[in-house]
C-alpha cells in the first residue's frame, strides 16, 4: 500500500474515532446539576475574581473539559473505581469523579495556590510529589484501577526542550505497573512536541510493544503495561 493511502486510512481512523467519543458523549450524558450540587459556589466566584487572568481560573471550561474527559473515559458508567491523577493541577477532573462516587487521589508539585484552593473546595485529595525521570514513586499505600495523566508536562527536562525517550518512559510505567490493581488501565494524554507531533518514532514503537492504543495524543493501557 502507497504512504499517501496508509495516511489518509490513518486520518480516516482517527476521524471517526474521534467522531465516535463526541456520538457517546451525546448518547452518556453527564449532567453538571448532581456534580455541582452542594458545591461553595460563592467561594468558587471569590477565586476566580482573585485569579483573574490566571489560564485555569475560568473554572466553568475546565469543569467542561474534565466532564468530557470523564466520559471519554467511560468513568460515568462504571462502578466505583480508585483512580490516580498525575499532574492532577485544580483537581477538575478528580472533583467529577468523586462526586460520581469514584475514590481518588492526585499527585502533583505544590506550586500553584490557585490549585491548592480549589483541591480544597473540590474536597480533593493530593499527594505532594515531583514526578523525575529514573526516582521511585512514593508509597501511596494502595493500588489503583486507573491511572492517568492529561496534558502531561513532567515528561520534560526543565531548562531545555529535551523530553523523555524509551528508557524514562520505561521505568515510569513499570512504576506505575507496581501501583496498579489486577485489570487496572493506564491513560496517558500527550502534550505535542515542537513539530507538532506528539511522539517520535522510537516512543510509538515502545508504547505499542508494551501494549498501547496509540491515537495521536492518547496513550491508552486497556490491560495494563505489558513486559
Amino acid at each position: 500500500m502507497k504512504l499517501h493511502r496508509k495516511l489518509a486510512k490513518l486520518a480516516h481512523s482517527e476521524t471517526y474515532r474521534r467522531g465516535w467519543r463526541r456520538a457517546q458523549r451525546s448518547i452518556f450524558r453527564l449532567p453538571f446539576g448532581p456534580v455541582l450540587a452542594g458545591i461553595n459556589q460563592n467561594r468558587l466566584i471569590e477565586i476566580q475574581k482573585r485569579y483573574a487572568g490566571h489560564k485555569y481560573a475560568d473554572i466553568d471550561h475546565w469543569l467542561r473539559v474534565n466532564r468530557e474527559r470523564v466520559q471519554d473515559l467511560k468513568l460515568h458508567r462504571f462502578p466505583p473505581q480508585r483512580v490516580l491523577d498525575l499532574g492532577c493541577g485544580g483537581g477538575f477532573f478528580l472533583f467529577i469523579l468523586k462526586r460520581l462516587r469514584h475514590s481518588v487521589l492526585g499527585l502533583d508539585v505544590d506550586q500553584s495556590p490557585l490549585f491548592r484552593e480549589l483541591l480544597e473546595v473540590f474536597g480533593v485529595s493530593r499527594t505532594i510529589f515531583q514526578i523525575e525521570p529514573f526516582e521511585p514513586l512514593p508509597n501511596l499505600h494502595q493500588q489503583f484501577d486507573w491511572i492517568t495523566a492529561f496534558s502531561v508536562g513532567f515528561d520534560r527536562y526543565r531548562g531545555t526542550n529535551s523530553r523523555w525517550g524509551p528508557g524514562e518512559w520505561d521505568f515510569l510505567l513499570r512504576e506505575l505497573q507496581l501501583r496498579l490493581a489486577p485489570g487496572g488501565k493506564i491513560y496517558l494524554a500527550l502534550n505535542p512536541l515542537p513539530n507538532g507531533d506528539y511522539l517520535t518514532p522510537d516512543l510509538k514503537h515502545f508504547f505499542s510493544s508494551r501494549g498501547a492504543d496509540i491515537e495521536r495524543e492518547r496513550i491508552f493501557f486497556p490491560n495494563g503495561v505489558q513486559k
